[in-house]
Order: C-alpha cells, then structure tokens, then sequence
C-alpha cells in the first residue's frame, strides 16, 4: 500500500454495496478542433459528446461495472447522437428523457497547448436544465446501490439544484443508496458567488467525495492543504483529493493513502477527471484496497488524457492487473518525470506509460 494510514481501526474499511450504479446529469454535443488548436485558426470541427457524468458511467460500463446514465435530451439530432454514443459504450440509457420543449446542449472547445482548453457552453435552457428532484422517486433510481454527482447539476437551474439537495438529505446511513459526488466547480456556471458554499455543502453530505487541491484553494483558500480539506469536508466516508499531475489522497475512517500520479503523453486534459472517479468508484466496488483503487483512477485517467474525447480506450485487462499488482517502487517509478510538468495537463507530459 502506497501512503502511510494515519490512524488504525479495527473491521473491515468501509465499501459501497454491490449493484447498479446511476449517474446524473447532464451530456451535451461537443465541437471539437480536428487537429486540435485553437478555434479560431480551426478548419475542421468533429462531433463528439461531453458530460461529467455520462463519462463516468461511460468508464464505469468499461470497467465492467453494471450502470446507467439517467438525464434529458432535445427531442433534436444531437440528443440522437448523445444518447446512442452513451449506449454504445454499454450504459444503459432507457430512462434519459426526451424533451420535445427544451434543446440538447452544445460546447465547443478550443485548445490550445501555451494556455490549456477552453470550453464554451452553449446549455441555458437545455433539456438537462429541466430536471428536478421527482427523477429520484423513479427508476433507475429507486433501485441503485450507487448515485453519483457532480457540481456541474446544481448550477444548472434551481430545479436541479434541489435534485441534489434532496439526493443528499439525511444522514449516510439512513439513505438508500451511496452518493458519491465530485465537486467539479465550473466557474462560468456560477456567476453569483455562491459556489463555495454550495458546494461545500453538498459535498459534506456525500459518502464519497472527489476534489482538486487547487479547485479547493480556488473555493475555500488559497493555503489549503489536504488536512485541511478534511476539515473543511469532515462527514465523507471517503474524501479524494487530487493533487494534479502529482498524487492522490484518499482519506478514510481507516487512514490517509495517497497514490501517485503516472506519467504519460498528454493529448488533451478535459475528462480525466472524470475517468479518475470512475476507476476510483470501480476498485472500490471490486472490493480493492484504497490504495488499488487510487491506482485504478490513475489508469483510468491516463486514457482520457491520451485523445481529444473526452473517453478513450482503457489499458488490456492483463495489464492493468499488473499495473494495480507492482510492488510500490515499481509504480512510484512510473510517475517519476523528468522536467517541468505543465499544470494545465493534470500529469506530466512524457515517457512511460500503462
């Protein structure tokens, strides 16, 4: 095990309950640069998709986790082309409505290698902006041992706002289902300054939490350490903290793991963090150690680091066993990379890779 536990308890660390896993939220067209550079110089954009939580469900189905991606679409091609590029990658998409009154959304990225992505959204009034908490009293909900979040929902609209609010009511262990929820602050969707807070305290009542180091300087202050952020979020079972290109914490009830990051080529960041929670989600319902499944989220991350989607393929099955088996040497080796690490790509750029 990779990191030092900071405290030892007796029994068996805790571990989200077998089943199907429900990710909410909204997926919309994507725009994006072919060969990737910046939108203005572009002469040709492909269509693809893109949405927090359908790639986390998008990794999880990969992993072999039974899923499904509960949101709306535009009654329009784009919501055609969201919803069968979701199902393709084998989640089950049966219950995303259709608006006939609301449009799928659309972003557009622009990439550019001195200054990182930007991503311009094209969302307000989207059908996705639409969902309200009744979508809990449904299926695939009702039946889910596993809800996952992000902090893209509740700034959609206040209906969604209350969606989230009510998903995360009550106390951990009288709700019927794990909630997991990743704090992912998109600025640009919280114009009123109220995301901090918000966020905050959404995320204290989750089971499993996913933050940057940086998102949460950027929200809580500046001098924010990862004690600090536990601090800050103390009710998780278990809070991730990633530290960018360098490592990942995981800080449980048993004690403080923390993984580095691997080394590899960086074709473009967007959706690595997503890929992350799900491979970390994935080890934890195979019932890996947590510091395994920091591993797993690191594997997965690397391949959507490694193409302009925001989903790319995982590593064989065989290699990544070998990859969560390395005695921690070997795996520390592989995040070791020479030179500068540019802190847009969330790992460094060059050399090996799983």
């Amino acid at each position: 095990m990779t990191g030092a536990a900071t405290k030892t308890l007796t029994g068996q660390p805790w571990r989200p309950a077998a089943g199907r896993v429900v990710c909410v939220g909204e997926t919309m067209a994507a725009l994006v640069p072919d060969p990737p550079e910046p939108l203005e110089r572009a002469g040709r954009l492909s269509l693809s998709v893109a949405g927090a939580e359908s790639n986390v469900a998008m990794y999880l189905a990969d992993h072999g986790v039974p899923v499904a991606w509960l949101s709306a679409l535009g009654d329009d091609p784009l919501g055609r082309r969201v919803r069968a590029t979701v199902s393709a990658a084998g989640v089950d998409v049966s219950h995303v409505r259709t608006d006939t009154r609301h449009p799928t959304g659309l972003l557009v990225k622009s990439p550019d290698p001195s200054t990182g992505t930007r991503v311009h959204y094209y969302r307000t009034g989207s059908a996705a902006s639409a969902l309200g908490p009744e979508l809990l009293d449904e299926e695939p909900v009702r039946s889910a041992a596993l809800l996952h979040f992000t902090g893209i929902t509740p700034a959609l609209s206040p209906s969604c706002r209350k969606l989230v609010t009510k998903a995360l009511t009550g106390s951990v262990d009288a709700r019927p289902h794990t909630v997991s929820f990743d704090v992912n602050h998109r600025p640009a969707l919280w114009p009123d300054g109220t995301a901090a807070t918000v966020l905050r305290r959404l995320a204290d009542r989750a089971d499993i939490v996913f933050v940057g180091l940086d998102e949460a300087q950027g929200l809580w202050g500046e001098d924010l350490t990862v004690t600090d952020v536990r601090h800050l979020l103390p009710h998780p079972r278990i809070l991730v903290v990633k530290d960018g290109a360098h490592a990942a914490t995981a800080v449980t009830e048993h004690g403080v793991y923390t993984v580095p990051a691997l080394r590899t080529a960086v074709v473009e960041p967007v959706g690595a963090g997503d890929a992350f929670a799900a491979g970390f989600l994935a080890g934890l319902l195979r019932s890996l150690t947590t510091a395994q499944a920091l591993r797993l989220g690191h594997i997965t991350a690397v391949s959507a680091l490694r193409v302009t989607g925001d989903h790319g393929p995982l590593p064989a099955a065989g290699r990544i066993e070998r990859l969560l088996a390395l005695p921690d040497p070997e795996w520390e080796a592989l995040g070791r990379a020479p030179g500068r690490t540019p802190p847009s790509t969330g790992y460094a750029p060059d050399g090996a890779a799983p």
